[in-house]
């Protein structure tokens, strides 16, 4: 019973690993299709810019795959210190990772969106009541 359930992770892992490549290949596809294919007036750089985010948000969300099948690999195939050890690298290596795709593709870090949220409702906020627009912080 207990090799039925070892093997069963282990293609439960191999599936998630496959899911993740498929996102990362379809979100490339999907990204080169739309590139290719759009509107031809655009401004090339802000095409070019698009396209560059559409394929770093398949990366990431392919990423996020990858991580799971690793944490499950780890957790319930391998459970041993040098598998967790190696865990603790791919893991922070994928998550350097998706932070450097993530300023890439939105210019600012993750924790910096909330700050840029209030910026853009605020500047609504001031366009819609007719005012100037208040400063900003400095800094």
């Amino acid at each position: 019973m207990d090799s039925l359930l070892a093997e069963t992770l282990h293609w439960i892992t191999r599936g998630i690993e496959v899911v993740g490549v498929m996102v990362i290949l379809a979100g490339l596809a999907a990204g080169t299709y739309g590139f290719v294919t759009g509107p031809r007036g655009e401004d090339p750089e802000e095409r070019f810019h698009l396209y560059r985010a559409r394929l770093g948000r398949s990366i990431l969300l392919g990423l996020e795959f990858l991580v799971a099948a690793d944490i499950v690999n780890t957790v319930a195939v391998e459970p041993s210190l040098r598998s967790l050890a190696v865990l603790g690298g791919i893991v922070a290596i994928r998550t350097f990772l998706s932070l450097s795709l993530e300023v890439e593709i939105d210019g600012r870090w993750p924790w910096q969106k909330q700050e840029a949220r209030r910026e853009a409702a605020r500047k609504r906020a001031d366009a819609e009541d007719g005012a100037a627009p208040a400063p900003g912080p400095r800094g």
